[in-house]
C-alpha cells in the first residue's frame, strides 16, 4: 500500500486545483447575495482562478525545472492552502477575487509539476495505472466540482467551498515531505522572467477581451483593443523565446508534429467537454429553479463515466498507441455535444443533457490519461516540468476561451430568440440570461407581462444551451480528426515500442523526433 502514496499524495493537490475551477459555479448566487455584490462581477471569481491558472502554468514548469519538482510541488500546496482561507473569510468581493487570483498561482505551482512527480516515483506497469487514476481524477473533477460546491453551499456555507481545502492541503504537504521522491536535481539556469511575463499578458488579453466583449457587446472598441494586444503580446513573447538562452518553452518542440497534436488536443479537451457545464449550470438554477445540490449531481454520470473510463485505459497506457485513443476520445466528446445539442430543444430538463454527458465523460476519461502520458513521452526527462507546463496550459486555456466563446454563442443564440418574442433589449437581456440573472429580469417587469416574458427565457435559454453544446460538439468532432493526423508515428517509429517505453515496458528518456 504504501507504494502509492506518492500517488495519493499527487492526486490529493490535482483534484483540489482542478474542482476549484468549477466548484463556485452552483455557489454564485449565494456569494452575491451574502457579499452584497452583483452576479456578473463574481463571474469573475470563476474566470480569473482559471486564467490565472492557464496564464502561469507553463512559466511554473520552467521554474519548477530549475528549483526542483517536489519543491515547486510543496510551495503551489502552502500558496493554495493560505489562498483558500482567504477565499473563505473574504468580507466583499473585491478581496474574494484578489485571494482566487493568488490561489490561482499556488494552483499553478503544484500543476506543472504532477508528470514529473509520477514519473519519478513509478516506472513501467504502475506508471500507466498512476496516469490512469491521474486521468481519471481529472476527467471527473471538472463535474464534481459543482456536487461539491452544491453540497456544502446548500448543507455548511459557500465559505466551505474553500475551507475545505485547509485539511486536505495539510495532509498533502505532510505526505510530500515523507514519501514524494524527485529523482532529477534541479537544472542550473536562469528563471525566463520576460517569457513569463510576455506570455501571461498575452493570455490575460485575450480572455479579458472575450470576456468584455460577451458582457458588454462585440461593437464596443475597448473589447477590441485586447483582441490586438493579445496576438501582439504572443508575437513579443515568441521572439522573447527565440532569443533568450533557457526559454521556459523550447520552440524547437513545435516541430514536433506530435507534441503539437498533443497541445491541441489539451486545449479543446476542455473547451468542448467542461466550457459549456458553467452555462447548463446557470440555466437549471436560475431558469429551472433547480437547488444547488441538485444541479451538481447533474454532472454525475459524465463524472461517473470519465472516471471509469480513465481506470480502464490506464494499465494499457505503458503499450499502446496515444494517438488513435486521444483522438477517439475527443470525437466521442464531440459526439456527446451534438446529442446534447439535439436533445435540447422545447421543455428539456436535466434528463437531456445525460445521455451526451455520459459519451462526453467517456471520451475525456479515454483521452485525458493518454494526453499526460504522450506529452511526456515527447521531451528529455530533465524538461518534464516544461513539457507538464505546457499542456496544462493548453488545458486551462481551453476552460477559460471556452466560457468566453461559449457565452457569446449564449448570448447570441438567446439574443435571437429573445427578439422573435419581442422582448425589449434582447441583446442586453441575453447577457443578464447567461449570467444567471432570469429571476431578477422577471422582477423588473409587471406582473400581468411576467408569464410571458418566462415563456421567452425559458425559450431562450434553452436554444442558447443547444447552442453552446452544438458548438462544443462540432469542435471536439473536428479536433479529433486532426489530432488522429497529426499524433501518429513516423514510419521508422511502426515497429519501434509506444513512447516513454522500451521492449519491456520499461520508461526511457528520449528526445522527440522532429516531424
Amino acid at each position: 500500500m504504501r507504494k502509492w502514496l506518492p500517488l495519493v499524495t499527487v492526486l490529493s493537490g490535482s483534484f483540489m486545483l482542478l474542482v476549484d475551477v468549477t466548484v463556485v459555479n452552483v455557489a454564485l448566487p449565494a456569494m452575491a447575495s451574502d457579499l452584497s455584490a452583483s452576479f456578473s462581477s463574481l463571474q469573475w471569481v470563476v474566470d480569473v482562478y482559471a486564467l490565472v491558472l492557464a496564464a502561469l502554468v507553463l512559466g511554473a514548469g520552467s521554474i519548477s525545472d530549475l528549483i526542483g519538482h517536489r519543491r515547486a510541488y510543496i510551495g503551489g500546496l502552502a500558496l493554495f492552502a493560505a489562498s483558500s482561507l482567504a477565499c473563505g473569510l473574504a468580507p466583499n468581493a473585491e478581496v474574494l477575487i484578489a485571494a482566487r487570483i493568488v490561489q490561482g498561482i499556488g494552483a499553478a505551482g503544484m500543476f506543472a509539476t504532477v508528470f514529473a512527480l509520477l514519473n519519478s516515483n513509478y516506472s513501467g506497469r504502475e506508471r500507466g495505472t498512476a496516469y490512469g487514476l491521474w486521468g481519471a481524477v481529472a476527467g471527473t473533477s471538472a463535474a464534481i466540482g459543482p456536487i461539491v460546491g452544491g453540497v456544502l453551499t446548500e448543507v455548511v456555507s459557500w465559505r466551505w467551498v474553500f475551507f475545505v481545502n485547509l485539511p486536505v492541503s495539510a495532509i498533502a504537504i505532510a505526505l510530500s515531505f515523507v514519501v514524494l521522491r524527485d529523482v532529477h536535481a534541479p537544472a542550473k539556469g536562469r528563471v525566463d522572467v520576460l517569457g513569463v511575463l510576455t506570455f501571461t499578458a498575452a493570455a490575460s488579453a485575450l480572455t479579458y477581451g472575450l470576456i468584455r466583449s460577451n458582457e458588454h457587446g462585440w461593437s464596443q472598441p475597448h473589447s477590441w483593443i485586447w483582441f490586438v494586444a493579445g496576438p501582439a503580446l504572443l508575437a513579443l513573447f515568441i521572439v522573447v523565446e527565440l532569443k533568450v538562452p533557457q526559454p521556459m518553452l523550447d520552440l524547437g518542440l513545435m516541430r514536433n508534429r506530435s507534441f503539437v497534436g498533443v497541445l491541441l488536443a489539451a486545449f479543446f479537451m476542455s473547451f468542448s467537454a467542461f466550457a459549456a457545464v458553467t452555462y447548463t449550470s446557470i440555466w437549471l438554477q436560475s431558469v429551472r429553479d433547480m437547488s444547488p445540490i441538485q444541479v451538481g449531481f447533474t454532472g454525475l454520470p459524465l463524472a461517473v463515466a470519465s472516471f471509469a473510463a480513465s481506470a480502464v485505459i490506464g494499465r494499457f497506457l505503458h503499450t499502446a498507441r496515444p494517438g488513435p485513443l486521444i483522438a477517439g476520445g475527443l470525437v466521442l466528446v464531440g459526439v456527446g455535444g451534438i446529442v446534447g445539442g439535439l436533445l435540447m430543444h422545447g421543455p428539456a430538463g436535466w434528463l437531456s443533457l445525460v445521455p451526451g454527458n455520459v459519451l462526453v465523460g467517456a471520451g475525456a476519461g479515454l483521452a485525458t490519461p493518454t494526453l499526460s502520458s504522450a506529452a511526456m513521452g515527447s521531451v528529455p526527462v530533465e524538461r518534464g516540468g516544461m513539457a507538464a507546463g505546457a499542456v496544462n496550459t493548453a488545458r486551462q486555456l481551453g476552460f477559460a476561451l471556452g466560457i468566453a466563446v461559449l457565452g457569446s454563442v449564449f448570448s447570441a443564440r438567446a439574443a435571437h430568440i429573445l427578439s422573435e418574442h419581442n422582448v425589449p433589449g434582447s441583446a442586453e437581456a441575453s447577457r443578464a440570461l447567461g449570467g444567471g440573472q432570469a429571476p431578477a429580469l422577471l422582477r423588473a417587469v409587471p406582473t400581468d407581462r411576467r408569464a410571458a416574458l418566462d415563456s421567452a427565457l425559458e425559450a431562450a435559454s434553452v436554444g442558447g444551451v443547444s447552442w453552446t453544446l452544438w458548438v462544443s460538439g462540432l469542435t471536439g468532432v473536428l479536433c479529433g480528426l486532426a489530432v488522429f493526423y497529426l499524433v501518429r508515428p513516423d514510419r521508422a517509429d511502426e515497429h519501434e515500442p509506444a513512447p516513454g517505453a522500451d521492449p519491456t515496458g520499461q520508461p526511457v528518456a528520449r528526445r522527440p523526433r522532429l516531424r
